[in-house]
């Protein structure tokens, strides 16, 4: 009896050992569905949909992108969340869902922290500060003045509550010390459209929707919220270089269900890796504005900590909240 109990548990440890290689060298056997949690045809939808088509190229089988929007990323996580972790079901998603949501929702139907399993940052989106034409502002420095001029009357505009270009704002509003007064929208078309129309001063957005305008001189790009000045907008200064330290950027990341396999887990990474190095690729979104990433596996999912940390401070400080 007990040698048979012996050789049933080594079995059995055995095939746990060999499970992990074969499920990876398996891995996609069926379709894949990539979950956008936000409006088809934005750079979120566009981004996924790019990382689909090489996936299935790669693989020979297929990668679907299904549009879920709503609650700020947070139904379309949700789907996710609560997915089988066999990596069939993937969320490709800009950051609320992931690092933001968790700060400004009183109740999430998930815990961010614990439900995904990070594969890889797909692309990093400048943010730049634009202003309408009629404002007297030619950099960060001029619009700080006007603001501080008239506490409280300078509106600026957001894509909606807990957004990261909401976010930006609130950031330079802490940093710079001014009183200025967010305007949420429900997205950035039409908040952008009101700053076409002078109805609010300024406000921050990502690259792929202000370039064009800015191009067309419907509006003036002063700054760029990230590290460094932007290959789109090389004369552009950065926010940093008048509010040392400042640092705002949008990015997609792509995650899976919290318990998926850890070989399912590398394959992806690997895969999205390669497919990021490609020229097609890199040109393509440079085209949009963005930037390959690079930071995959767990040192993806330490950069999501850090950026929950760090937004978390903000939105405690703003007040912001969602029931």
């Amino acid at each position: 009896m007990y040698r048979y109990c012996r050789r049933w548990v080594l079995a059995v440890c055995g095939a746990i050992l060999l499970s992990g290689p074969t499920l990876a060298q398996d891995y996609p056997s069926r379709p894949v569905k990539i979950i956008v949690p936000f409006p088809a045809g934005g750079s979120n939808d566009i981004i996924a949909r790019i990382v689909a088509q090489k996936l299935a190229e790669r693989s020979g089988q297929t990668f679907v992108v299904e549009n879920r929007g709503g609650a700020g990323g947070n139904i379309g996580a949700e789907t996710v969340a609560s997915a089988d972790p066999d990596g069939y079901t993937l969320l490709l998603t800009a950051p609320p869902p992931l690092t933001i949501n968790g700060s400004l929702y009183k109740k999430l139907p998930f815990d961010p922290a614990k439900a995904f399993a990070p594969v890889a940052l797909i692309a990093s989106v400048p943010i730049v500060l634009v202003v309408n034409p009629s404002v007297p502002a030619k950099n960060v420095g001029d619009l700080i003045a006007l603001a501080k001029a008239k506490p409280g009357t300078m509106n600026f505009g957001s894509s909606g509550i807990g957004s990261t270009n909401h976010l930006a704002g609130e950031l330079l509003k802490s940093m710079a010390g001014i009183d200025i007064v967010h305007v949420p929208y429900r997205g950035a078309a039409p908040a952008m459209n009101d700053l076409l129309a002078g109805q609010i001063p300024f406000m921050f957005d990502n690259m792929p929707a202000v370039l064009p305008q800015v191009q067309g001189k419907a509006i003036n790009a002063i700054a760029v919220a990230g590290a460094k000045r932007a290959d789109a907008l090389p004369d552009v200064p950065t926010v940093a270089e008048t509010v040392a330290g400042f640092e705002a950027s949008s990015w997609f990341g792509l995650v899976a269900p919290g318990k998926t396999p850890a070989p399912v887990l590398a394959k992806l990474s690997s895969e999205v890796e390669t497919i990021l190095k490609m020229p097609d690729v890199k040109k393509r979104l440079a085209e949009l504005g963005a930037e390959p990433g690079t930071v995959f596996g767990a040192a993806f999912g330490q950069f999501m900590t850090d950026e929950t940390a760090k937004w978390g401070k903000i939105i405690k400080a703003s007040g912001a909240a969602v029931d």
